[in-house]
């Protein structure tokens, strides 16, 4: 089992800056691949962005390209989504996800909700314009 805790959400104007974490903790040496999704009311689930378990390889949803980055500090079992011009429609609940599934094979299968075996709690991200 591995337990997922997200913070540093909060209410920010177009344009700031805000970093996310994702703690985790218990079975933590497998290795997953760590993937942000953000669901915003009365849509579907987003796939934001992951990271290879090494930390060698990204991936980000297309809205989130050059804004968004993603990284992850193996050795405190942290994830991170460092988010740079924010705009109102990046308003959301963002989540952090763990998958012992290959990110080729999640990237080929667009990011399928149902291949992420762990999911934190989410913390709400709210941007005014």
């Amino acid at each position: 089992q591995v337990q997922l805790v997200e913070s540093g959400g909060g209410l920010v104007q177009a344009g700031d800056s805000l970093r996310l974490s994702c703690a985790a903790s218990g079975r933590t040496t497998s290795p997953y691949v760590m993937a942000w999704f953000r669901q915003a009311p009365g849509k579907e689930r987003e796939f934001v962005a992951a990271i290879t378990p090494g930390g060698g390889t990204t991936y980000y949803g297309e809205p989130m390209m050059g804004r968004f980055t993603i990284s992850r500090d193996s050795a405190v079992n942290m994830v991170y989504l460092q988010m740079n011009s924010l705009k109102a429609e990046d308003t959301a609940v963002y989540y952090c996800a763990a998958s012992p599934q290959y990110a080729g094979q999640l990237a080929g299968r667009n990011w399928a909700l149902r291949l992420f075996t762990y999911w934190g709690q989410g913390t709400q991200v709210t941007v005014s314009s």
